[in-house]
């Protein structure tokens, strides 16, 4: 089973910057579909940005584009956050086997990491 690990939360000001790291345990991830999303208490799941098996195709929610920047490499996949706000306050989770459009989607196969907090305060 593909396990996937988050890095790279923690607390920052609002304006700060961030970047987040999803490794996983075999290279299979290099074949599907990935994605980051998010979540906060009493609120659902929602994506954040995701990006297909070549890399070229992306695809970010309004709330977070030109901030954010998803890229991918040899088994990882990065979350590069910029000029971050309160309301990115969230567990951000890494996962696999997702659609990239229309949307970044999930599907009866989708792995997920174990999320890492990401707060942005002063």
């Amino acid at each position: 089973q593909l396990q996937l690990v988050e890095s790279g939360g923690g607390l920052v000001q609002p304006g700060g910057s961030l970047r987040l790291s999803c490794a996983a345990s075999e290279f299979r991830m290099n074949y599907y579909n990935i994605g980051w999303f998010r979540q906060t208490p009493g609120k659902e799941r929602e994506a954040v940005s995701c990006i297909g098996v070549s890399g070229a195709t992306t695809n970010y929610a309004d709330s977070v584009k030109g901030r954010f920047t998803v890229s991918r490499d040899n088994a990882k996949m990065y979350l590069q956050m910029n000029s971050l706000k309160p309301e990115d306050t969230a567990i951000y989770y890494c996962a696999a086997r997702i659609t990239v459009q229309p949307m970044c989607g999930l599907s009866s196969e989708t792995i997920w990491g174990q999320g890492t907090q990401v707060t942005v305060s002063s």
